[in-house]
Formats: C-alpha cells, sequence, structure tokens
C-alpha cells in the first residue's frame, strides 16, 4: 500500500489530556490565537482508495485550551463533509484543510462532543492552518447548514453509550446559496454567531 507522510505543525509541549486547562488556554490564546497542533501524521491509503489510516496521532489545542485527538488507528475519508462541498475546498485531504478534515472526520465519527462544538473546532483549525477568514467562515456555514448532525453526544470510554440518533440534512447543499453565503461574508464580515443564526434560518 502507499504510504503518504502528512506533516503537521509541532509545538515544543505535548498536550494531555481531553479537557481544557487553564495553562492550555492561556497557551492557545497568546500568541496562537487559532491554537496549535501537536506531533507529525503518517496515513496509509486503503485499497478502496478513498479510506487513509493514520499512523501516528495529531492532536489539536484549540484557543479554549480543549484538546481534540485524532489517534493512530483512526481511518478517514472526509465523510463529515458533504461531498458536494469538495469541490469548493478542494478535497478535504488537499492543502490548508487537511489538517482540520482529519480532526472534523474523527470527532464526527467518536460523537463524544456535541456537533457545534465540532464544527467551531474545524473552522478554528482551519484557520490555524492559514486558511482565510472568508473560506473558513464559507465552510463553516456549509458545515451548519447542510451537515449531517446528531442529537446528543455518546458518553465517554467507559460508560454506556447514549442515543446518538443522526439527524441528516433533507436537501442537497444549494451552490447558488453557498456563493450567495460566500459573497455576504466578504461584504460584511460577519460574526460566527451571525453566521450560525443565518445557517439556522435557512435549515427551518
Amino acid at each position: 500500500m502507499k504510504i503518504i507522510s502528512l506533516c503537521f505543525l509541532c509545538a515544543l509541549t505535548a498536550c494531555g489530556g481531553r479537557s481544557a486547562s487553564p495553562w492550555n488556554a492561556a497557551a492557545a490564546r497568546g500568541d496562537r490565537p487559532w491554537g496549535y497542533y501537536t506531533g507529525h501524521v503518517e496515513a496509509r491509503w486503503e485499497n478502496d482508495g478513498r479510506t487513509m489510516t493514520l499512523l501516528s496521532e495529531l492532536r489539536y489545542v484549540d484557543p479554549d485550551g480543549v484538546v481534540w485527538m485524532a489517534p493512530a488507528g483512526s481511518q478517514v475519508d472526509g465523510a463529515s463533509i458533504p461531498r458536494s462541498l469538495w469541490s469548493f475546498m478542494g478535497g478535504p485531504f488537499e492543502g490548508k484543510y487537511r489538517n482540520a478534515s482529519v480532526l472534523h472526520d474523527v470527532a464526527y465519527d467518536q460523537h463524544t462532543r456535541p456537533w457545534p462544538q465540532c464544527d467551531r473546532m474545524f473552522y478554528d483549525a482551519m484557520r490555524c492552518s492559514g486558511v482565510s477568514g472568508v473560506e473558513a467562515k464559507t465552510m463553516y456555514f456549509a458545515l451548519r447548514r447542510f451537515g449531517r448532525h446528531w442529537k446528543e453526544p455518546r458518553a465517554f470510554a467507559g460508560a454506556v453509550a447514549r442515543s446518538e440518533e443522526t439527524v441528516r440534512r433533507a436537501i442537497p447543499v444549494d451552490e447558488a446559496e453557498l456563493n450567495e453565503t460566500k459573497s455576504w461574508i466578504q461584504n460584511a464580515d460577519p460574526s460566527l454567531a451571525q453566521i450560525e443564526q443565518r445557517a439556522d434560518t435557512e435549515r427551518r
């Protein structure tokens, strides 16, 4: 099988745990306003041509100091992002979207955190990777508007999993709406709260 190396930004200090700590939050907000990555990830393409298995761990500390992990052995295929959005971003594992897409796929597979928190992490991780504000906000809108969501998170390891009914979007991605939203973001520079309100209003 083809072995590919995905190189991510390395930090001088490793992260620990899943929850935020004052130290992590301070470090993330200091000279790293979008958080930071740690570790070096290698991935193997599987024979199906669309799935990658992570051979090493990637961690991301978000601006609030929360640690997100993509453990070695995780399989990712970009499924957490609607396929019709791939043309907009150039593919989930290409360029500056790659780190954020890997973490988002794992978070959506685990369901251990609410989907809005996972999508917000995706936005922050995109910005951390150098994705522009307009592109990151447009993708954030698209995920909230058209993404695959669930009602409540699973319990953490060692506990019985809760109900995890998935709420799927009943409509396909509307390219005209997406382009209109991108233009609005370019001209108005809305806050994330305003983007969320627009996406939630359109979804009703």
